[in-house]
């Protein structure tokens, strides 16, 4: 089945105008979009390299909650986003003048 749609008593200009509309919206939403990232896991080494410290230093921070390890069998997991959320700015950022 065909589907199709009539203009009735619209000029030109006016559907110009809507599909101008229309364009406006998908640029719009075309500059607002950002693709979703997959979740990216890091093993227990990966994690270590990354903050620049020990295995140890990982089981501590996992052991006193502030990592949040995931696992499938006997391996273990981090994600890198909640790696980088549990990183808090220390000190005073304003600089002398």
């Amino acid at each position: 089945m065909k589907q199709s749609t009539i203009l009735h008593e619209l000029t030109p200009e006016e559907i110009s105008r809507q599909f101008e509309k229309l364009n406006q919206s998908i640029r719009e939403i075309k500059e607002k979009f950002e693709p979703v990232k997959p979740t990216e896991y890091l093993t227990r080494n990966e994690v270590a390299t990354m903050l620049k410290c020990d295995l140890s230093t990982i089981h501590n921070w996992t052991k006193k909650g502030k990592l949040k390890p995931y696992g499938i069998g006997n391996r273990i997991y981090y994600k890198r986003s909640e790696i980088e959320a549990v990183l808090v700015p220390l000190g005073n950022n304003k600089t002398a003048d």
